[in-house]
């Protein structure tokens, strides 16, 4: 096959990460796809972080052992996480941990009690995960992957993205911070949370960093939505799949919008360049997941969601590497919505002109 290069981008999501690290998995397998770079946010910057680790000391495999062992580690400190299934979740909804106790009172206990006082020492087995396996050092002086991970500022609420030579362990568990369970990471004076609610993940560091103009999305919160939530639980998993969608969907349908003056001759004299866009996601295979599932680490849930990652990773290189370097694969407009100037103009029929920057915007 004919070399290939891509910058990838990867969500964050929780344990919803193990479907990342299915794709990842089947794409290193993929001798002739060569990841220029990658951003990540969350879950998805811990996979970044673990794939540029394994890639900088060994090869392919190496990625693919260390996404393993990562993700077995989780598991195995995931043990003595108050967040389990019971035998009647695993009955009833496999995956879900809807009749755990702690989860149903989870909501209560945080509407009064803070990580500063819940986890007031701050533990996070996250961090010793992290720092057994990976050797950061060799992280920020890699030559052969470019990273950029994307944590929330809470002071300012802008995003922060770590390039490569600035990631620490802390770097990736401020990018990983969920404000309910661990204290925000200070960093220098500043503080922050999970990137997802500013950047999930933040898509233009790739752009800005690298002349490769294939961008993949790995993104494992769901647009779409196959019924009105109702229930308690269903209305906020929801609002927080649309927040944690928002700026990806933003930015995304930004670059379309920027293709789109591409299309209509507005390339500044050549210096502005169509970008392919490219998804893997979960489809509606995951739709009989709820909130949760997020908080899930056992590991027959886990090799689930990867093989499940696997799968689409697999379907998509089948159908869809032929276009890399071609075209891009994702329907933007389709699935997220973004106005050409002809379609804008048949809505406004009274405007003589469309602004380049009309197409960004319904």
């Amino acid at each position: 096959m004919e070399k290939k290069k891509i910058l990838l981008a990867l969500q964050g999501g929780g344990a919803h990460g193990a479907f990342t690290w299915g794709v990842l998995d089947r794409l290193l397998e993929e001798e002739s796809l060569e990841v220029a770079a990658v951003s990540g946010t969350s879950a998805g910057a811990v996979n970044a972080t673990v794939l540029a680790y394994g890639l900088t000391i060994g090869n392919r495999q190496t990625a693919q052992e260390m996404l393993d062992l990562f993700w077995r580690k989780n598991a195995e400190s995931g043990m003595f996480s108050p967040f389990q299934p019971t035998w009647l979740d695993r009955m009833v909804s496999p995956g879900n941990m809807d009749f755990n106790p702690i989860y149903q009172s989870w909501g209560i206990i945080t509407s009064f009690l803070s990580p500063y006082q819940l986890n007031p020492f701050d533990f996070n087995p996250l961090k010793n995960t992290l720092n057994e396996m990976i050797d950061f050092e060799k992280v920020r002086n890699n030559q052969k992957i470019k990273l950029f991970l994307s944590a929330t500022n809470v002071r300012t609420s802008q995003v922060k993205v770590f390039d490569t030579d600035e990631i620490t362990v802390d770097s990736v568990l401020a990018s990983a911070c969920l404000p309910q369970i661990f204290k925000a990471v200070e960093i220098d004076g500043e503080h922050y949370w999970d990137g997802g609610y500013v950047g999930n993940p933040a898509l233009y560091p790739l752009l800005w960093e690298h002349d490769c103009n294939d961008l993949m999305v790995v993104q494992i919160n769901p647009t779409n939505y196959p019924k009105l939530p109702t229930t308690a639980h269903d209305i906020v998993d929801r609002a927080t799949d649309i927040g944690f969608n928002s700026s990806l969907m933003r930015e995304i349908r930004f670059i379309n919008g920027l293709n789109r003056l591409v299309d209509h001759g507005f390339d500044y004299d050549g210096q502005l360049e169509k970008v392919n866009i490219h998804f893997i996601n979960t489809g509606e295979g995951l739709n009989h997941l709820n909130g949760s599932s997020k908080l899930n680490v056992s590991w027959d849930y886990l090799t689930y969601l990867h093989d499940f990652g696997r799968k689409n990773a697999d379907s998509w290189i089948k159908e869809n590497y032929d276009k890399i370097g071609v075209e891009s694969t994702f329907d933007v407009e389709k699935f997220f919505g973004s106005d050409s100037p002809e379609a804008l103009t048949s809505k406004f029929p009274g405007r003589k002109k469309v602004r380049p920057f009309d197409c960004f915007f319904q």
